[in-house]
């Protein structure tokens, strides 16, 4: 498919990016829809890993942000992925940040956005969720959870318990997401106080879950790259000792160092792409150190290539995720990475 997509990518690239990305999976959902994908793309590659009681079918999954409201569960799963992460989802609806709210910065393979959690609320997303033949088929699909904008701070464990909630019965995992810098203070999370506070009710929480379905779903953390090594280590401590089974390193950055000068690199949000891969890689082996092989850590930041991939499990990572280096390197990215770790 990479020839195709690169005489695609001139014209969607005119688009503005919000347009482009929502035409692009539009249109998937179409060729999966007539089986036209199944022909396109190649076949996904077996690479069973398990993790945290999980079976992933290969290393390589979709990372949270691309599909927020799980409308297009099926296409995605087509183009080869191990796992998917849909959301981030909210427990009401909201619209998210003003338009425009994304912006590519081409020369660096990045982009830059804003999005702010937008999303039509929990609910609408796990009946979608029910409704996709690849989580009827067993279809490993993490829930990325996070806070309404309109919820104060000091509140957020409510919406994170009430997303959680909703998402229980359908995860193969669920994903808290501290992380983004588009909803105001959310980062503020990850200092130890509150952490400590929002680890101990989810703690709680999962629990009570736990023995009302009989299954204990694992619970991931998603942080960001802009941490230092005392931070990230406060982090792994407060994992392990709230029992959380997972990291996931990482999300976008409020760094521009590296686009300083670029169209748009002044633009408020998250930067994503190509500049974040080192960053991203640090705090994976960061975390690496410190917590040896007592959590698994899924690696997510900068992979544009099957290498960048290899990067990412060398550091520590035991599974990777994509999402920029999918608008600049099309769905082949996947079977690339794919390939690279096999048997890694």
């Amino acid at each position: 498919m990479t020839d195709r997509y690169s005489l695609l990518r001139p014209w969607l690239f005119c688009l503005d990016p919000e347009q482009a990305h929502n035409l692009t999976l539009s249109n998937l959902d179409r060729a999966q829809r007539w089986g036209l994908l199944e022909r396109l793309v190649a076949k996904p590659i077996a690479d069973p890993r398990t993790l945290c009681g999980i079976a992933f079918p290969n290393p390589v999954g979709l990372a949270a942000g691309l599909d927020k409201d799980g409308k297009h569960i099926d296409a995605l799963a087509a183009l080869g992925f191990g796992f998917l992460e849909i959301g981030t989802v909210t427990p009401r609806p909201q619209p998210g940040n003003p338009k425009p709210r994304m912006f590519r910065l081409t020369e660096a393979q990045a982009i830059i956005n804003r999005m702010g959690f937008n999303n039509d609320g929990v609910d609408a997303c796990v009946a979608r969720v029910r409704r996709s033949r690849f989580w009827q088929n067993g279809g490993v699909l993490g829930m990325n959870i996070g806070k309404n904008a309109s919820t104060p701070i000091e509140d957020a464990a409510s919406d994170y318990i009430l997303a959680m909630e909703a998402v229980y019965e359908i995860a193969s995992y669920i994903t808290v997401n501290i992380s983004s810098p588009n909803t105001q203070n959310l980062r503020a999370l990850q200092g130890e106080e509150m952490l400590r506070s929002l680890l101990s009710k989810l703690d709680e929480s999962r629990k009570r879950l736990s023995d009302r379905d009989g299954i204990r779903k694992p619970l991931f953390l998603k942080i960001a790259p802009d941490l230092d090594t005392a931070d990230i280590y406060l982090i792994a401590d407060l994992l392990m000792e709230f029992g959380i089974d997972g990291i996931i390193a990482t999300n976008t950055t409020i760094a521009r160092e590296s686009v300083q000068g670029m169209q748009y690199a002044q633009e408020a949000g998250g930067l994503s792409g190509a500049p974040v891969r080192a960053a991203s890689t640090q705090v994976v082996k960061t975390l690496k150190a410190r917590l040896g092989d007592h959590l698994p850590i899924i690696g997510v930041g900068g992979t544009l290539s099957g290498a960048d991939a290899r990067e990412k499990i060398n550091a520590g990572a035991s599974l990777v995720q994509l999402y920029t280096g999918l608008i600049y390197r099309g769905p082949d990215l996947v079977n690339e990475c794919a390939k690279a770790l096999k048997n890694s």
